[in-house]
């Protein structure tokens, strides 16, 4: 259960938007978006090798 503890006079827009940061850091959403689909493990590996090439260029980009 999230708890955002909210002090008086407060804003309801930024106990809001603490509200969902909080809930996206749980991972529920992005959780229950791989789990609507089944996923092979060899696709979800080929995923990360991918994933990780990007960040691979991206940091090699920014050095040189």
């Amino acid at each position: 259960m999230i708890i955002i503890p909210v002090k008086e006079g407060e804003n309801i827009d930024k106990a809001l938007k603490k509200f969902k940061r909080k809930y996206e850091k749980t991972g529920v959403v992005k959780e229950l978006r791989e789990r609507q689909k089944y996923t092979k493990p060899s696709m979800k590996r080929r995923q990360e090798i991918l994933k990780a090439e990007y960040i691979e260029q991206l940091r090699n980009a920014d050095e040189g």
